[in-house]
């Protein structure tokens, strides 16, 4: 389903939808990979997986005889705690990444920037090339320009820019990213797991991009585009000259390159020249029903006893 997903035109007509479909994917994976060897793991003493749960906690608790699992059960069951603890380490991993990067970059914001004339929450750096991107943060988000941006915007184009810095932040864009990067790190051998960061990437970019479009015009937004992804592209600030959304020092930790960020700007350029209309509400029902789907099948394989024997 990822890779049908990644060369699907469709997501760029409603990111909300693939958005949620994307995290449905994710979540039904890792809990289908840890299910699956539990449901193995716990074969010989239930059937199904709530029973055979209860019959490894008497084991364990009442300190029974293990003699019913054989050496590939016990196998199962242990890979399967391994790879839970993996995955909630890296989770708790990456944050605490992205949280020391976010410290320093406020730290090194205070030596650096000042704040701005266009608003509350906004600072702006001393920088060349035109730079831009929002620092999350709760009560202390801040979004950051620089003053080669704000020299080479037109009022109305320097509006889309602040409009969808916001959009990022106000639609806490950074736990998406936050969870897909820790998904990517945790199973980086596993293909699909780039394929979900990269449409997340770009996602929550096509996301932003609406919600300056509310109040400012196609092309002004392209217009606002162009500039500050030339501003990337010559190595801006933050470190990386990542536009948009900072997790300094998470890009290159993930894997997130420079292609990765060109690929996105031209999506979301693409998008806005050839404009496609909106899913219909029956085909958006239709997607969310899947992700329903997505979660609710493999719960009930693994829970409701006879469905898989």
């Amino acid at each position: 389903m990822p890779i049908i997903l990644s060369r699907a035109q469709w997501p760029a007509r409603s990111p909300f939808t693939a958005m949620l479909l994307w995290q449905a994917i994710a979540l039904a994976g890792g809990l289908s990979m840890i299910g699956a060897m539990l449901v193995y793991g716990l074969e010989p003493v239930g059937d199904n997986l709530i029973a055979g749960l209860r019959a490894l906690a008497g084991m364990v608790l009442l300190n029974a005889p293990t003699t019913a699992l054989g050496f590939w059960h016990l196998f199962a069951l242990s890979a399967a705690a391994l790879l839970t603890a993996h995955l909630v380490f890296t989770l708790l991993l990456t944050y605490y990444k992205i949280e020391r990067q976010r410290r320093r970059h406020r730290e090194l914001l205070a030596l650096l920037a000042s704040p701005s004339t266009e608003g509350t929450g906004t600072l702006v750096i001393s920088h060349d090339s035109p730079v831009a991107y929002c620092l999350p943060g709760g009560a202390r988000s801040v979004t950051v320009l620089s003053d080669g941006l704000m020299a080479a915007l037109e009022p109305a184009e320097l509006r889309a820019v602040l409009s969808h810095e916001n959009a990022h932040l106000n639609q806490r864009h950074h736990l998406l990213l936050w969870a897909f990067a820790a998904w990517r790190q945790a199973l980086p051998w596993l293909p699909t797991t780039r394929l979900a960061q990269e449409s997340v990437n770009s996602l929550i970019e096509m996301l932003a991009d609406d919600v300056a479009l509310k109040t400012e015009s196609k092309v002004t937004l392209i217009k606002a585009i162009a500039i500050v992804a030339s501003g990337s592209a010559g190595g801006g600030f933050p470190p990386g000259g990542q536009a948009g959304l900072a997790l300094e020092g998470l890009e290159t930790a993930a894997g997130v390159t420079g292609s990765d960020s060109a690929r996105t700007t031209a999506s979301r350029v693409s998008r806005l020249l050839s404009p496609q209309p909106q899913l219909s509400a029956t085909a958006r029902g239709a997607v969310l029903t899947g992700c329903a789907l997505l979660l609710a099948l493999p719960t009930a394989l693994l829970i409701v006893p006879g469905l898989l024997g």
